[in-house]
């Protein structure tokens, strides 16, 4: 399964699954997931809880969940998608999800697992009232395909009879449902008299993308409390008050995620359009720095080099925890002050680095470089690239202003020389609308813009997506989401 391609896929491509009258069912990536599902049923299925992923490809995640057989797997496997498969159908918007059941009828698939996914959806759907009211023949059509049109009808008419209890509708019926008495009402309901033009609800009961409110004009302190509060670093602000906060900050932002047991090197951009000007000072900057701080606490190793005025000439020290900041204790990461003789407003900067990178205070020299905060992420990307990393990480906003197109052309030709690391570029932008026609340093690399905090969650599986260990950074992530986790 190529989880990179599969997670872009699933992210972009938002063309809805079609019931044509006649009875045919048009999607036109069919075959990407049933590939993706005979390559790895779990992996599969776990993808689709990934935040951003759209609801028209949940929505084909559930139906190839359902057609396919599950007669090879393990137990544990599927308990794993019984699983997604409900949180699926309760995620996903009610019209996609009844789609989706829908299309099971098309194709003339009835497995058991699939048959209690269906009841359950029809009978115990938190919105089930409304959605009977409003959908009654698309959910008899699949309430009778699931449990069999003559088994369905019969058990409407026994319970129409007044039983609510028979062996017969124990086997038939009720071993399939969690609540029974709820389940005989609603099965009344489904085949009772409806009424014309209820209105069916439209939103998921249980959304699987948890979207923060987004501030209505953005400023350099409403994206985010990590970034917010780097702001007021940078600004000079009281560094005993805000240090404890932002250790706070990043141990809530990264609460219940795995590590990746993996190195990833980042080359971070610190130069003078990071920073910025006006309104804007530091804005993309520290939510550079905010990614920098999650990605320092969720990897077991991480390399950062930088480039730019900030990295010119630096002395990294390591500073144990603060004993009067007892929430610094729960984030795995260490409080470094970078002195630079180029940026001495901002000489005291919250920062991570990897702690077996500086066993001790060491000071680090790049030779020939400029001074001018020049933006050499080429050069920094073979400099990363020497650590022997998993994954590089380009963290820039755009903006390559040492032999523009040096990027493009380093990053075509490392394939030619044998280097199969992958590579990435996250564009850190001011909004979410930011025009980065011009600002778009190489190509051939797979980007992905980011603005607010929020968008790490979609964020750090499409990154850990590109390497080997981020695979079952991935699937652990999301068993823990299934589970109740936050990630």
């Amino acid at each position: 399964m190529d989880t990179p391609t599969l997670l872009e896929h699933f992210r972009t491509h938002d063309a809805p699954l079609v019931l044509s009258r006649g009875g045919d069912l048009a999607w036109d990536d069919a075959e990407l997931h049933r590939s993706a599902r005979l390559s790895d049923p779990e992996g599969y299925a776990l993808l689709a809880l990934v935040p951003g992923v759209l609801p028209w490809q949940r929505a084909r995640v559930l139906l190839c969940t359902l057609a396919a057989s599950q007669d090879c797997l393990d137990e544990r496997t599927r308990a794993t998608l019984a699983k997604v498969t409900r949180a699926l159908m309760f995620g996903l918007p009610p019209a996609y999800a009844v789609t989706a059941l829908l299309a099971l009828r098309r194709l003339r698939v009835n497995h058991k697992h699939a048959t209690r996914a269906v009841v359950a959806f029809v009978l115990e759907h938190p919105e089930a009232d409304a959605l009977i009211e409003a959908r009654r023949p698309a959910l008899v059509d699949c309430f009778e395909h699931a449990l069999g049109k003559a088994t369905a009808r019969g058990c409407a008419r026994l319970i129409a009879e007044g039983d609510t209890g028979s062996g017969r509708l124990r086997r038939s019926l009720l071993r399939f449902t969690s609540d029974p008495a709820v389940a005989i009402g609603r099965v009344r309901a489904l085949y009772a008299p409806g009424t014309y033009g209820a209105e069916a609800p439209q939103e998921p009961p249980a959304p699987l993308d948890q979207v923060g409110e987004r501030p209505p004009i953005v400023t350099p302190t409403n994206r985010g409390d990590i970034a917010a509060t780097l702001v007021h670093l940078y600004r000079g602000g009281p560094a005993a008050e805000l240090r404890p906060a932002l250790a706070g900050y990043v141990a809530e932002a990264t609460r219940g995620l795995p590590r990746l047991a993996g190195h990833v090197a980042v080359v971070l951009d610190t130069s003078g359009s990071m920073r910025g000007y006006g309104d804007r000072e530091w804005a993309v900057m520290s939510q550079a720095g905010a990614l920098r701080l999650v990605l320092a606490e969720v990897c077991e190793r991480l390399t950062v080099v930088e480039t730019g005025e900030v990295c010119e000439r630096r002395t990294v020290i390591e500073v144990p925890e603060a004993p009067e900041a007892p929430e610094v204790r729960e984030v795995r990461e260490r409080l470094t002050v970078i002195e630079t003789a180029e940026a001495p407003e901002a000489r005291e900067r919250l920062t991570v680095i990897e702690t077996a990178e500086v066993p001790e205070v060491r000071e680090r020299r790049t030779a020939g470089e400029t001074v001018d905060g020049a933006t050499d992420l080429a050069t920094r990307l073979l400099d990363a690239l020497d650590t022997r990393p998993d994954l590089v990480v380009i963290v820039t906003d755009g903006y390559e202003n040492v032999l523009p197109g040096d990027l493009a052309r380093v990053a075509a030709t490392l394939p030619r020389a044998g280097v199969t690391t992958p590579v990435v570029l996250c564009q850190a932008t001011f909004t979410a609308g930011d025009d980065l026609t011009l600002r778009d340093p190489a190509p051939l690399l797979p980007r992905r813009p980011f603005w607010h905090q929020d968008d790490f969650a979609g964020l750090l599986p499409w990154l850990f997506g590109h390497c080997a260990p981020g695979r079952d950074w991935i699937r652990t992530a999301m068993l823990s989401r299934l589970e109740g986790g936050r990630t």
